[in-house]
């Protein structure tokens, strides 16, 4: 990036994330450590989507997100990214994730949403199936044959199998298996990958009218948070 390319603009959806070394064997046993979130998750995001049907009924009536629901699902998004973080879309960290909706900003984990203090009603009608059609199909090939709207109303709880991002993990945990390292240039692709598919969900979920940028943003960091000495590095890996 030289100084007259245009600064990266901020998205209302964030995803970051601290690399944790992974041990070398802990991984194998993360599916049974899990369980007890993959049956929280499950709940959780049956409520996930008959409040959508709930929000977008308010939407098209007030044009704006009720605040408690707003607050709810942003939990529920938290919750999943630190499952999936823990689990098996990144082995980044060990440390277990908690039992809990609210913000845990030392969880090396976190997402964060602006809440809109006002929402398009003729976006919400379109938004969510036309608008979003082509990250759909990005992103189904980052997640594999399930494709997005089966993972996004159905098989978040647990994860996604297959694709782009359960075979950069699979090659970063077998590096850990014989080096003890994490490495450093699939983490920030995974991260990348990861922080594409939740500005999508979002953006689905009618939790902003922004639309999402067609751009892999790499790293635990959000590019407009990063130092100006990094911009240089992340720009020749944005898409």
């Amino acid at each position: 990036m030289t100084s007259n390319d245009p600064p990266v603009t901020a998205y209302p959806v964030r995803l970051e994330a601290r690399l944790d070394e992974p041990s070398r064997a802990l991984w194998l046993v993360k599916w049974l450590l899990l369980i007890p979130h993959y049956i929280a998750l499950a709940f959780l995001w049956f409520a996930f989507v008959v409040l959508w049907l709930v929000v977008f009924v308010a939407i098209l009536v007030t044009g704006r997100y009720p605040l408690a629901l707003f607050d709810f699902n942003v939990g529920v998004m938290r919750w999943t990214w630190r499952v999936w973080y823990y689990g098996y879309f990144a082995l980044g960290t060990d440390r277990y994730p908690p039992f809990s909706l609210g913000e845990h900003p030392d969880y090396p984990a976190t997402v964060d949403i602006d809440y809109p203090d006002e929402m398009s009603r003729g976006l919400a009608l379109v938004k969510w199936w036309l608008l979003a059609l082509p990250h759909y199909l990005v992103v189904t090939f980052f997640l594999g044959g399930g494709g997005f709207l089966l993972w996004q109303w159905g098989d978040a709880w647990s994860g996604p199998t297959g694709g782009l991002v359960s075979i950069l993990t699979l090659f970063a945990i077998v590096t850990v298996l014989f080096t003890g390292a994490y490495p450093r240039g699939i983490f920030d692709v995974v991260i990348g990958l990861n922080r594409w598919v939740l500005r999508v969900s979002a953006y689905a979920a009618l939790m902003t009218d922004v639309y999402p940028p067609f751009r892999l943003d790499q790293g635990g960091t959000e590019p407009h948070s990063r130092p100006a000495t990094d911009s240089a590095s992340t720009a020749s890996t944005q898409v």
